[in-house]
C-alpha cells in the first residue's frame, strides 16, 4: 500500500470530523435569507449567463 494514500485518505477523515460540527453550528447560527437577498444574486447571475450567452453566438 502506498503510504501517500494512506495519510491523503486518513487527513480527508480528519477534516471531515473536525469541519462537520463547525458547519453544522454556522448554519444553525447564520441569518436568514430575505427575498431582497435572492434578488441581489439572481440579477448578476442572469447577467453572467446572458453575457456567455452572448460570447457562444458571437463565434
Amino acid at each position: 500500500m502506498d503510504w501517500m494514500k494512506f495519510f491523503s485518505a486518513l487527513l480527508i477523515i480528519a477534516m471531515i470530523i473536525f469541519l462537520f460540527p463547525r458547519a453544522k453550528e454556522m448554519l444553525k447560527n447564520s441569518p436568514k435569507a430575505s427575498s431582497n437577498d435572492l434578488l441581489a444574486v439572481l440579477i448578476p447571475l442572469i447577467l453572467v449567463i446572458g453575457f456567455v450567452f452572448l460570447l457562444m453566438k458571437s463565434v
